[in-house]
C-alpha cells in the first residue's frame, strides 16, 4: 500500500507542478503552491525531487517522453512525422509552454519534440537527436531527401513547421476545441509543406488525425 501511495503522491505533485510551471514559469512557480495543490507538504516534495529545478526536470521529462513515444520518427517519412508532432502538441500544450519558459529563463531543457530533454543543462546534443540527424543524413544519401540542407537543419525546420500552430508559434494557436475541419486543413497544409520543402521522393499517404 505504501508503494501505491508514494506513486499516487508523485503523480499529484507532477500534475500540480505542470500547471504551475506552465502558467508562471520556473522562477515564478512556487513550491508552497505546488505542494498545496498536490495535497502534500514541502518536505515530501523535496524528498521526491530535491529542489524546484529537479521538479521542473521531472515535469518536463514526463511530457517530453510522452510526446516522443506518441510520435515515431522515420527519416524517409518526414511529412507523417510532422503531422504526428502537430497532434502531440495539440494533446500536450503544456510541454510547449514549459519549453518556452525554459528558454526565456535560460534553463535549457533541450528539444521537447525529439527526445533531447535535459532540463538544467546548457547542451542540446544528445544521442536521441544524433540518431534522428544521422537517419536524415542516411535518407539524403539514399536520395529520399534533399541534400541542400544540413541534416540537423532539416530536423529543426520540420519541428518548427509542425509547431507553427502551437503556443510557440506566432499565429493563432490551435486548440483541441477547434472544429475538426480546421485541424484537418492544417494537417493537409503541413503534410504538403513538408513534402515540398524537403522534396520527399515517395511520401506515404497522409494519416488522418485524431481530434
Amino acid at each position: 500500500m505504501r508503494v501505491y501511495d508514494a506513486e499516487s503522491t508523485r503523480r499529484r505533485l507532477l500534475a500540480a507542478a505542470t500547471a504551475d510551471f506552465a502558467a508562471h514559469g520556473i522562477a515564478g512557480a512556487r513550491v508552497d503552491r505546488i505542494a498545496t495543490g498536490a495535497g502534500v507538504n514541502k518536505a515530501q516534495l523535496y524528498a521526491y525531487f530535491g529542489d524546484k529545478l529537479g521538479l521542473f526536470d521531472a515535469v518536463f521529462r514526463m511530457h517530453a517522453d510522452a510526446v516522443v513515444d506518441a510520435t515515431p520518427f522515420t527519416a524517409d517519412d518526414l511529412p507523417r512525422y510532422a503531422v504526428g508532432l502537430y497532434d502531440a502538441a495539440l494533446a500536450r500544450p503544456e510541454l510547449v509552454r514549459l519549453a518556452a519558459w525554459a528558454r526565456l529563463e535560460r534553463v535549457t531543457p533541450g528539444d521537447a519534440t525529439t527526445g533531447d530533454a535535459k532540463p538544467g543543462t546548457a547542451t542540446t546534443g544528445t544521442a536521441a537527436v544524433g540518431r534522428k540527424v544521422e537517419a536524415i543524413a542516411g535518407a539524403q544519401r539514399a536520395g529520399l531527401l534533399t541534400g541542400a540542407m544540413a541534416p540537423r537543419d532539416v530536423l529543426t525546420l520540420v519541428i518548427a513547421m509542425a509547431l507553427a500552430w502551437s503556443a510557440a508559434g506566432l499565429s493563432d494557436a490551435a486548440s483541441p476545441d477547434d472544429p475538426s475541419a480546421d485541424h484537418e486543413r492544417r494537417r493537409e497544409a503541413l503534410f504538403e509543406a513538408v513534402s515540398g520543402a524537403f522534396r520527399v521522393a515517395r511520401p506515404s499517404a497522409r494519416p488522418a488525425g485524431q481530434d
